[in-house]
């Protein structure tokens, strides 16, 4: 297997792992993983709060963004807010009653994080940030010059 094929299916196993981990909030909640993700979304990306923003960076359909986002307005759990100077553009806003939910996640990401880094030290787990960092910012600066369209 080539090293290309395998980084790819080793981040897809990555996010298999931490989907699987998420359903147990889901079924904790009655709710989609997609209306997970977004919560959990809308909590760690301040500022990046349009149903555009989540389909792009989680790379969903934005019909199923767009489905999942009226639930969890139904559901009382986020809000829609106007923007100020675009009125095309709409804001999604977590509201008081995904306090809950967001807490439940942030030990599922901590959980993720564990198991990820078992077996490592702090120096090697620092390491890791920093070669991590590295390898986003050249694939930024690649994606900057064209490569990805």
């Amino acid at each position: 297997m080539s090293r290309t094929t395998s980084i790819l299916m080793g981040v897809r196993s990555m996010m298999k792992l931490y989907e699987s981990m998420l359903k147990e909030v889901c079924e904790e909640y009655q709710l989609a993983q997609i209306e997970v993700t977004i919560i959990s979304f809308l909590y760690n990306n301040p500022g990046k709060d349009t149903a555009g923003d989540i389909a792009e960076l989680r790379m969903l359909s934005k019909g199923n963004v767009s489905q999942a986002v009226e639930n969890l307005i139904q559901k009382s759990l986020i809000q829609r807010i106007p923007d100020e100077s675009d009125r095309r553009k709409i804001h999604l806003s977590l509201l008081p009653a995904a306090a809950p939910i967001t807490e439940r996640i942030q030990l599922v990401e901590i959980a993720f994080r564990q198991e990820m880094f078992r077996g490592f030290s702090a120096e090697e787990r620092q390491t890791f940030d920093g070669l991590f960092d590295r390898i986003m910012d050249n694939t930024k600066q690649s994606m900057k010059r064209g490569r990805v369209k």
